[in-house]
C-alpha cells in the first residue's frame, strides 16, 4: 500500500501492511505490523519491521501531513539537542503527494507511566508505589523544563521507561522558550497546570508535597501554590469541556453515528460487545429481570455473553408526550453525558458503556441506556439496620460526607436524591438515574437546587429516628459563596 493510500483506510486498516518508503540509504519497504494510536486519515501509530530492524512508525497522510511532520521532527531534534533521553530517529521523510514518515528505534518492553499508573491507582492516596510513578514523571518533567523546553501534551503516556531509563516521546507537542535557558516562571506554571489537572482530585491536597520532585530536576522558580492552583482549575475546566464535546463526536474514545434517523454512541473499547446489545434492546428487556417498566421508562438488568448490564429504554406514551419530547435531546442521552461527566470528575456512578436516539428524520423517539449493573445496596437497605441506633459504619458514612463534597465542589445536583439512587460499591457511593442531573455554572443556581437534593435525601429516613440525626448533623446545610 502506498503511504498516500492510508489517507482512506479509516480507523482499522487490515495488517500486516507493506509501505514503501525511502532513506538516505535508498527505497525500503516499511512492514506495519500492529497499530497503537490512530487519527484516522491524518496519523497512524504502529509498530514494525525496516530493513529488517523493529521500529515506531509515525506516518502522517492527508492535508495537514507536511505540517504534523514538521511539528513532530523539530520536537524531536529540540530533545535530542538539549540531551533528553529519547528514543532514536532512525529514518524520516516528507513527499509531496504522499505524506510523511518518521521511524524511531522500538523499545521493546517498554512501558508507560500511564500503564503504571493504573496499576497502582487502587491504592490509598498518595501511597508509596503511587509516590514512586509521580516522582520519575517530574524529575522528568523537571529536567524538559531546565532545558526551556515543555510538552503542550503533557500525560503520564508520553513518558516510557526502558532499560532503567524514562524516555521522553510525541515530538509534536514539544515546544521550545529559549532552548538551553530555563523556562520563565509563567510558562512553568502552566504547564504544571496541565500535568496536575489530569491527577485524581484526591491527590490534590498534595500537590505541594508532590512539587519535591520536580524542584529536584529544576529548582530555577519559586512556585507560588496559589497560582498553579489557578492554572490546574483553568486546565480541569477546559479538559471537562473537551471531553464532554467527545461523548457526542466519533473520536479515539468513543464510537458515534449521527444521522436523520437515529444516533449511536458506544465507547470505544465496548463497541464489539454493545453493537448487538442495542441491536435486540427491547428483546433482552423482555427477557430480563424488570426493576421499572411502563410510563415514561423501563429498565431493567439483562445477561448478555455472561456479563450482567442494566438496560434503560425512554418510553414515548403517546402523541402529546412525543410533542413534548421530539424536538429536544432525549433523557437518555443527556445521561448518558452526565454519567460520562461524573466519571471524569472521579465521581462514582455505573460506567456509561452505549447510548441510542431513535430518529425519523431528525424527530426523536425512543431511546436506550446501557450501563454497567451495580450489585450492590442501595443505602436504604444498607443503612436499614442503624435506623433507630445510629451506628452505621463509619467508613460508609465518611464515604457519604465524601459524595456530598465531591458534588458541592463540582456544584452538581441530582434532582431525585431518593436513596433508591445511591448504591454501595467498592467503598463508594455511587449515584444512578442521571435523567435530571445538572453541573451548575454559578452558587446561585447551585445553591436551591443543593438544598432540594438534601431536603429529598433526609426524607429517606424518619426524621425522629437516630440515623436522620446523624446524617443531618454531618452534610452541610448551607452553600457558601466559595462553594
Amino acid at each position: 500500500m502506498r503511504l498516500s493510500e492510508l489517507k482512506h483506510a479509516g480507523r482499522s486498516p487490515s495488517l500486516p501492511l507493506n509501505i514503501p518508503l525511502a532513506d538516505a540509504a535508498g527505497p525500503a519497504e516499511l512492514q506495519l505490523l500492529s497499530l497503537l494510536r490512530v487519527l484516522p486519515g491524518q496519523r497512524y501509530v504502529g509498530a514494525g519491521v525496516w530493513r529488517g530492524r523493529p521500529v515506531l512508525a509515525k506516518l502522517l497522510v492527508g492535508g495537514k501531513a507536511a505540517r504534523h511532520f514538521k511539528r513532530e521532527l523539530d520536537g524531536v531534534r529540540l530533545l535530542a539537542a538539549q540531551g533528553l533521553t529519547t528514543p532514536l530517529l532512525l529514518a524520516d521523510g516528507l513527499k509531496d503527494g504522499e505524506g510523511g514518515w518518521l521511524l524511531f528505534d522500538f523499545l521493546e518492553g517498554a512501558e508507560s507511566l500511564g500503564d503504571a499508573w493504573k496499576q497502582v491507582e487502587h491504592l490509598p492516596v498518595l501511597a508509596d508505589e503511587q509516590s514512586a510513578v509521580l516522582a520519575e514523571a517530574l524529575g522528568a518533567i523537571g529536567q524538559l523544563h531546565s532545558k526551556g523546553l515543555w510538552q503542550e501534551d503533557l500525560h503520564l503516556d508520553n513518558l516510557l521507561r526502558h532499560g532503567g531509563q524514562l524516555y521522553l516521546i510525541d515530538g509534536a507537542g514539544i515546544c521550545a522558550e529559549t532552548a538551553g535557558k530555563p523556562l520563565s516562571q509563567q510558562k512553568v506554571l502552566e504547564n504544571l497546570g496541565v500535568f496536575f489537572a489530569q491527577l485524581p482530585k484526591s491527590l490534590e491536597p498534595f500537590t505541594e508535597e508532590l512539587l519535591v520532585y520536580y524542584l529536584l530536576g529544576n529548582g530555577e522558580h519559586a512556585l507560588p501554590m496559589e497560582a498553579l492552583q489557578k492554572q490546574i482549575d483553568k486546565v480541569r475546566r477546559w479538559r471537562l469541556k473537551d471531553f464532554l464535546i467527545k461523548v457526542g463526536r466519533e473520536c479515539t474514545l468513543f464510537s458515534v453515528q449521527r444521522g436523520a434517523f437515529g444516533l449511536r454512541a458506544i465507547r470505544r473499547e465496548e463497541e464489539t460487545a454493545m453493537l448487538p446489545v442495542l441491536e435486540q434492546a427491547d428483546a433482552l428487556l423482555d427477557q430480563g429481570h424488570l426493576f421499572k417498566t411502563g410510563g415514561a421508562a423501563s429498565v431493567g438488568k439483562v445477561e448478555v455473553a455472561g456479563r450482567t448490564l442494566v438496560v434503560k429504554r425512554y418510553n414515548i406514551k403517546g402523541f402529546a408526550h412525543w410533542l413534548k419530547r421530539f424536538w429536544r435531546p432525549s433523557r437518555a442521552w443527556h445521561s448518558w453525558r452526565e454519567g460520562n461527566r461524573l466519571a471524569f470528575l472521579g465521581i462514582a456512578t455505573p460506567k456509561p458503556l452505549a447510548l441510542l436516539e431513535t430518529r425519523f428524520l431528525w424527530l426523536r423517539s425512543r431511546a436506550y441506556l446501557v450501563t454497567e449493573y451495580l450489585p450492590g445496596p442501595d443505602i436504604i437497605e444498607r443503612f436499614a439496620p442503624y435506623v433507630e441506633s445510629g451506628e452505621a459504619p463509619q467508613a460508609e458514612l465518611q464515604a457519604l460526607d465524601h459524595l456530598f463534597a465531591d458534588l458541592i465542589r463540582e456544584r452538581i445536583s441530582h434532582g431525585d436524591l431518593k436513596g433508591h439512587n445511591l448504591f454501595w460499591q467498592q467503598d463508594r457511593w455511587a449515584l444512578i438515574d442521571l435523567d435530571s442531573m445538572c453541573q451548575h455554572g454559578s452558587v446561585s443556581s447551585f445553591a436551591p437546587a443543593y438544598a432540594r437534593d438534601r431536603a429529598r435525601f433526609m426524607r429517606n429516613w424518619p426524621e425522629s429516628s437516630a440515623l436522620y440525626q446523624v446524617i443531618d448533623q454531618r452534610l452541610p446545610k448551607v452553600i457558601s459563596s466559595a462553594a
